[in-house]
């Protein structure tokens, strides 16, 4: 008996490729740029976490959960809004989310930046914008045919990059403007998009809409296998990405002595790289199977994370470990959501995303609070740094098994139908 070969075991006998809308590619426009806003949104709080250290007298825990405050409550909630989505659609839930958004955005930029009791309840709030990704997974993925939807997905999760807006603008806006000014801004463009997402959105013809009550969708998702692989992986790598995008100026500014704007600076940098890579990820996942990509991102990120544990100088090596990391982040981040695409009912993507996304949040949420801590007892990175490439190595272990065997099983029951 013939056995299957390996590319068949990681991804489905390519199909002639289905025509794309020019209306597809708008709403994946629509989405991207609406993931990115609410992403800028959420990641203002940041690039002022040095400031806030200062003036309001923070430890180095303090200003670790300042920052991580946001992430984890935007991740939490996208379990219930990638349930939401699916039942409702992204025109409804983009403009929402995006509305909703606002109001601590004003509320941080005009009076809840006084205390860190203050800042940690706008930033609570802050979190919603962080669920605008659960929105937009499920939206594009119904408008894209499965051999385009890794591309796709990877597409829109370049707007993570709005993190990268934050980096570069809201240091230097407070410094010029005034403390107010970012959040200002950032409310401005959220209630535009959401107007011009309330008129110009729509859900694709033909969509999955689910008729079971909510409360049974999400316990019929979190039986799924896929559920708990995605999220796993997702935790590695979109939570790495997200742990230092929120926390690199910090261990910047601490670890090297470079100022509050250098810092911000490079985290745009690493930001950017990431964000750029999404999308090959998604790509290459299409093209070779989102495991071998997986596989070479968490590789990577082992390696650069055992480098960086011995903190060299930024010039070249820690430069060069950072955005190696930066980059398998970003493309791990593509190919898991190719994965899901691959693997998750069609009507419950929405879900699925939901709890993957809110996995990667979390695994986000955690690293900062760690760094903080054993910065506080040790004077060093170096054990965090050790931790991560750890989790690497054991989620490249992972991916060759569990994971390689799953979508095997996968491929296996496609191709007998």
């Amino acid at each position: 008996m013939l056995q299957p070969s390996r590319k068949q075991n990681e991804t489905p006998a390519p199909a002639p490729a289905a025509p794309v809308s020019g209306q597809a590619w708008l709403m994946l426009a629509l989405a991207t740029v609406g993931f990115a806003v609410n992403f800028w949104a959420w990641a203002l709080l940041s690039p002022l976490g040095p400031r806030f250290k200062d003036s309001l007298g923070l430890s180095s825990f303090q200003q670790s959960l300042l920052v991580a405050v946001p992430v984890v409550v935007g991740s939490l909630g996208r379990i219930p809004v990638g349930a939401l989505t699916d039942r409702f659609g992204g025109r409804v839930m983009f403009p929402l989310v995006s509305a909703a958004t606002i109001v601590p955005v004003l509320y941080l930029g005009l009076a809840g930046h006084s205390s860190l009791t203050a800042l940690l309840v706008g930033g609570f709030f802050l979190g919603i914008g962080g669920t605008a990704f659960a929105v937009g997974v499920p939206f594009v993925n119904a408008w894209f045919p499965p051999e385009r939807r890794g591309l796709a997905i990877g597409v829109f999760g370049a707007g993570m990059g709005g993190t990268a807006i934050s980096a570069l603008t809201t240091v230097k806006l407070v410094k010029a403007h005034g403390m107010a000014n970012p959040f200002l801004l950032t409310a401005a463009v959220l209630a535009i998009y959401a107007v011009v997402a309330a008129l110009v959105m729509r859900d694709a013809p033909g969509r999955n809409v689910p008729t079971e009550p909510l409360a049974r969708r999400l316990a019929a998702t979190l039986k799924l296998g896929v559920t708990w692989q995605a999220s796993a992986l997702y935790a590695v790598v979109f939570g790495g990405y997200v742990a230092f995008s929120v926390y690199l100026p910090t261990y910047l500014k601490t670890g090297y002595g470079l100022a509050q704007a250098d810092a911000a600076n490079r985290m745009a940098g690493f930001v950017l790289l990431a964000v750029a890579m999404r999308p090959v990820g998604g790509w290459l996942s299409d093209r070779i199977g989102p495991v071998r990509v997986l596989a070479a991102a968490l590789a990577v990120v082992f390696a650069g994370a055992f480098v960086q544990a011995f903190t060299p100088d930024l010039a070249p090596a820690g430069t060069i470990a950072f955005l190696a990391m930066a980059a398998a982040l970003g493309a791990g981040s593509g190919a898991v959501f190719a994965l899901v695409v691959l693997l998750a009912p069609a009507d419950k993507v929405g879900s699925v995303t939901g709890v993957v996304g809110a996995a990667g949040g979390l695994g986000g949420f955690l690293p900062p609070l760690v760094m903080g801590s054993l910065y506080g007892a040790y004077g060093s990175y170096a054990v965090g740094l050790v931790l991560l490439a750890a989790v690497a190595a054991t989620a490249l272990v992972f991916t060759g098994t569990g994971v390689r065997h799953a979508l095997t099983r996968r491929v296996a029951a496609v191709q007998a139908h």
